[in-house]
């Protein structure tokens, strides 16, 4: 199992490539369950494009049914409740190959498996789990998840739908409307959020919509037309004295909103996982494309402008993967160590995704922005035939925007993930005031101005991703010592220290990987020299930016200094002639 980091401790520790797991290690039973899904996809969704892309929620639906036939719905479901027990690597596989082929489809298969199955499985009785489960891993009936509404948004404890207890002190009655509820056309189990009387939090519930008494008690809005995603079902759900027994209640009372959290927590991972395929099917297209398309008598694939922008998506592809594989590796592995030492596998599924939620927040960021960008470089390199709906780069585009917003908008993300950082050191989890202290110390200090020996494989690498972590470390140490507990106040400094943070992770889990799998002449390794250099180009932009906003004379001048220090390399890549290895590797092979 190797050592068990914690989360967030990738900042203050080296980490060694040989504790980081990628793709190339998938086992036999991974790489199969890799292959059918993919085959799957290939089969019976990439044809059906158009159906999907005309609102064919039937279709949606069907498609279902027919990955619950394979399994793949209940991937990590017990198999004492129908499922197939799979760790979290697996988990992320499924999401990633499921959700590759049409965006409609990823977002009934996240909406069902993620927070449609979890908070049942990690907050529900054993009655609860026997009676909701095996029919939720089996397909036989899908799930919805029912938190948002239309006032409260990203506050999602400020939701106005309330529970009363009935007379007979039985059920719970049920008032209120959410919107925005993937599935909610062919759902039948729905999780349920509302306030018991007047609590300060919310409660959370499970019901199946044929069980109720009066089936006019729950009722839906028209589908929504959405700018993407266009057959997945999303409708309005409202509540109208409806009768949810009192032992459907998930987990206790006022606890809803920690539920509602941790089912996001998995959900951000998930959607990281959910994005890669997606990249991998736009960049192909891109590389067939260019490879077809002639202009002036060659094809543009030959064009430099073209083959940067190959080059870069996929790298992009390449450092989502590193970055997602990594996290799931570190969730699985801690799921497993506090089974090992005497906890209940539901209990620590919940500590394990916990205990990541900054690398969550992380993942879930930079893949959705990714794709997005990824999506639009696949536009550009078709032209004119990429605004068109005959070629699957504009629903490509469409169905990726939603990524940005799912699971807690990116800008709420960003905040989240420096927060909880925040909370961690002052809490005394994480101990980020020493190696701060010990920044501010070094910028004191003189610089050495020896050039260390960095002829070992992607050491220079290594070093420079070292100094970026001491420049996040200068930034918000001294940031924090400015505002102390106002800094929750400072959005703009959060978010530039949210891209630093970003960064530093996607590109460590990139050189790890490429140090760990491959050679210094492999493509892959010219992939995580080109991600870190343009990382730390970003950290620059970033880091200044806060620096000359929250500090001032000799202060400022010594926090740029170090940024210039740690952020200097001692041989410079070469970026074009990275860039240009990529292409013609990819644009050679035809694909990804």
């Amino acid at each position: 199992m190797g050592n068990i980091v914690k989360g967030g401790e990738f900042l203050i520790k080296e980490i060694p490539a040989n504790e980081i797991f990628s793709l190339e290690e998938l086992n036999e039973e991974q790489k199969m369950l890799r292959d059918s899904a993919k085959e799957f996809i290939d089969r019976e969704v990439v044809p059906q494009h158009d159906r999907f892309e005309k609102k064919d929620y039937a279709l949606t639906e069907e498609t279902m049914r027919k990955l619950g036939e394979m399994g793949l719905l209940g991937i990590t479901v017990p198999e004492e409740y129908g499922g197939l027990g799979m760790g979290f690597v697996s988990t992320m596989l499924a999401c990633d190959y499921v959700s590759g082929g049409n965006g409609s489809l990823a977002t009934a298969y996240g909406a069902h498996t993620g927070i449609g199955t979890l908070p049942t499985l990690l907050y529900g009785s054993e009655e609860l789990k026997k009676k909701y489960l095996p029919d939720l891993a089996a397909g036989t009936k899908f799930g919805a998840y029912c938190l948002t509404e239309p006032d409260a948004g990203s506050d999602a404890n400020s939701g106005k739908t309330r529970a009363k207890l009935s007379e007979d002190g039985k059920h719970y009655i049920i008032n209120g409307q959410k919107m925005w509820i993937s599935n909610a056309g062919f759902a039948d189990t729905f999780t349920l959020f509302a306030k018991i009387d007047d609590d300060k939090n919310i409660t959370g519930f499970v019901i199946n919509r044929s069980e109720l008494e009066n089936p006019e008690s729950l009722t839906f809005g028209e589908e929504e037309h959405k700018l993407g995603i266009r057959s997945s079902s999303t409708r309005q759900v409202f509540f109208n004295d409806m009768k949810v027994p009192v032992e459907n209640m998930l987990g206790e009372r006022n606890n809803g909103f920690k539920i509602a959290l941790n089912a996001l927590n998995v959900g951000r991972i998930k959607l990281a996982a959910a994005n890669l395929d997606g990249q991998r099917r736009i960049l192909n297209h891109s590389i067939q494309y260019s490879n077809e398309r002639k202009q002036f008598g060659v094809s543009i694939s030959t064009f430099g402008a073209i083959r940067k922008k190959i080059a870069e998506m996929a790298t992009g592809v390449f450092v989502s993967e590193a970055g997602s594989y990594r996290l799931a590796k570190n969730v699985e592995d801690k799921i497993a160590e506090l089974v090992a030492g005497g906890m209940d596998h539901q209990q620590a599924e919940l500590k394990g995704v916990e205990e990541f939620a900054v690398e969550a927040s992380i993942l879930k960021v930079f893949v959705s922005d990714l794709t997005q960008n990824t999506a639009d470089e696949g536009i550009q390199i078709y032209g004119g035939m990429g605004f068109s709906e005959d070629t699957p780069m504009e629903s490509a585009w469409r169905d990726a925007r939603i990524g940005r917003i799912y699971e807690g908008t990116n800008e709420i993300n960003r905040l989240l993930a420096v927060g909880m950082l925040i909370k961690r050191a002052m809490k005394g989890e994480l101990d980020l005031l020493s190696p701060a202290m010990a920044i501010s110390k070094e910028l004191m200090g003189i610089p050495s101005f020896d050039v260390p020996d960095y002829s070992a494989f992607m050491s220079e690498e290594k070093a420079i991703i070292a100094n970026l972590k001491k420049v996040f470390l200068m930034v918000s140490g001294a940031a924090l010592q400015k505002y102390m507990m106002d800094i929750e106040k400072q959005q703009h400094l959060l978010l530039n220290a949210s891209e630093i943070l970003n960064q530093i992770y996607m590109a460590e889990s990139t050189v790890l990987r490429a140090e760990k799998h491959f050679s210094a002449d492999s493509v892959e390794a010219a992939m995580a020299q080109l991600n870190l250099y343009k990382a730390v180009e970003k950290i620059i932009t970033a880091a200044k930016e806060g620096i000359v906003s929250f500090a001032e004379g000799d202060e400022q001048r010594m926090m740029l200094s170090g940024l210039r220090r740690f952020t200097k390399y001692a041989n410079h890549p070469n970026v074009v002639a990275l860039t240009e290895k990529i292409a013609a590797h990819y644009i050679e092979k035809g694909a990804y």
